[in-house]
């Protein structure tokens, strides 16, 4: 059946791309409306271009079925996630970590203490999007208190979150780049820290730059604030065993799905415990329909509700129609007939990693799944860094740097579109200041072009 779908030529599938480009800058850039519209229109161009062309309707169909597929666990993922911020609003944990985060941090190295708590959390657990649905929520409520930039806490948050993803062993993102080329994942892990312990160190200083402008802290709003969750909600130590039963479920190496199934277990069970306000239908209507705050003061009440189900059904439909392009140009052959002519005219080191990096950039941009974007250029390149001497660990290292750090910074993307959703904060508002994944494919480049740390088969 494959061999008898039409042949693209190299060209075509390049002017279909632009085309693509073109649609969705002019709609989600330039007219400045939400992305499910234009990719709609562009699988809509899509779909006709490929009946013109000679693919069968089972064909197109069956694209749909190859994109979806692959966020079919992502998309679970996010509606427990979205359970599980309004349980644990609900039952006090979040609002119990604000508190102590209150009295912990200093406004001033509030941005570099978010990064690096995040980070250390991230490589624990290995889990970007668990970063951000828990602590990423209670940073923005301290950012915004404090009077910080949102999009400068997402970005401090999203970076200590991209941290953990490529740093821990737990993350599935650092273990699919390295299976698909077939590394050593402690090897790994290892050749990866010389591009993202620099772009940290980086990121560190900036953090702390940034935080040294924005020290005029409203100390009234802060003790306001305070004042409004102890009265509202129940402010104990005791709010922090969820937290803590995250990090044992990553130590005993329990898969992301049964760990937040437990925790959502726990902590809805803590609250009917301890608040003999909350009873069984209250519960449910939380992890359906998300929390909704009713303190009185505008700040708390917009920053508390939230969460549930039902809030995180946009993110859903966006991602499944971002997810339904990517199908379409994989399996009718677009994104292949760009991929293969392309690593067979490269012939030195640094081309073949530069590449790496844009081609997993590309397919984040036009895909927009993260494992995806590890597996496709893996797959692509994996002989040609074989042709040329280059270690597994060195194709690994330019698909995180290129894949892992920038999936977050497409706005239609499942990562990045998950992001937006929890934090509240616009992707095109927090790119500038997730400084680990603008610097991580910056430091790659570098080390590909002085051929500093780049592993040969020889010596890997």
């Amino acid at each position: 059946m494959e061999n008898n779908k039409p042949k693209l030529k190299l060209s075509e599938s390049i002017i279909i791309l632009i085309g693509l480009l073109i649609v969705m800058s002019v709609g989600i850039i330039g007219l400045h409306i939400s992305p499910e519209v234009p990719i709609l229109f562009s699988i809509m161009i899509l779909i006709f271009w490929a009946k013109w062309r000679g693919f069968t309707w089972d064909e197109i169909n069956n694209s749909f079925i190859v994109g979806i597929k692959s966020g079919i666990l992502p998309l679970f993922i996010f509606l427990l996630i979205g359970s599980l911020i309004g349980v644990w609003i609900a039952t006090g944990i979040i609002p119990t970590l604000m508190v102590y985060g209150f009295h912990l941090i200093n406004v001033q190295w509030f941005l570099p203490s978010v990064f690096v708590i995040c980070g250390a959390m991230g490589a624990v657990i290995g889990s970007a999007f668990t970063v951000c649905s828990t602590l990423g929520i209670v940073f923005m409520g301290i950012g915004l208190t404090l009077g910080v930039d949102p999009a400068m806490t997402a970005g401090a948050i999203l970076s200590g979150a991209v941290f953990g993803d490529k740093a821990s062993p737990l993350s599935v993102s650092t273990n699919v780049a390295a299976s698909v080329v077939h590394a050593n994942l402690i090897d790994h892990i290892k050749n990866l820290m010389w591009s993202t312990i620099p772009a940290s160190i980086v990121a560190f200083i900036l953090y702390a730059l940034l935080g040294r402008h924005n020290g005029n802290a409203n100390f009234n709003n802060v003790n306001q604030t305070i004042n409004v969750l102890q009265h509202h909600f129940i402010i104990s130590p005791i709010a922090l065993i969820p937290v803590f039963l995250l990090f044992i479920c990553a130590w005993i190496k329990i898969p992301t799905i049964p760990t937040l199934f437990i925790n959502l277990l726990v902590s809805g069970i803590m609250g009917l415990i301890r608040m003999p306000e909350l009873n069984l239908v209250k519960l449910n209507n939380v992890i359906q329909s998300g929390f909704v705050s009713h303190t009185g003061d505008k700040r708390v009440d917009l920053l508390l509700t939230r969460g549930g189900i039902s809030g995180m059904m946009g993110t859903v439909a966006l991602i499944f129609v971002a997810l339904s392009i990517g199908g379409l140009l994989i399996n009718l052959g677009i994104i292949k007939s760009i991929m293969t002519p392309l690593t067979a005219h490269l012939h030195s080191t640094a081309a073949l990693i530069i590449s790496v990096i844009i081609t997993c950039f590309g397919v984040n941009f036009f895909i927009g799944e993260q494992f995806l974007s590890l597996i496709l250029p893996g797959e692509s390149f994996s002989k040609a860094f074989k042709e040329h001497n280059l270690a597994p660990v060195a194709l690994s290292r330019a698909l995180e740097d290129g894949g892992t750090a920038l999936t977050y910074l497409i706005p239609w993307g499942v990562a990045g579109s998950f992001v937006t959703a929890t934090l509240n904060v616009p992707t095109v508002e927090y790119i500038p200041f997730v400084f680990l994944s603008l610097f991580s494919p910056v430091f790659s480049i570098l080390s590909a072009v002085t051929g500093f740390k780049i592993k040969h088969l020889n010596n890997k």
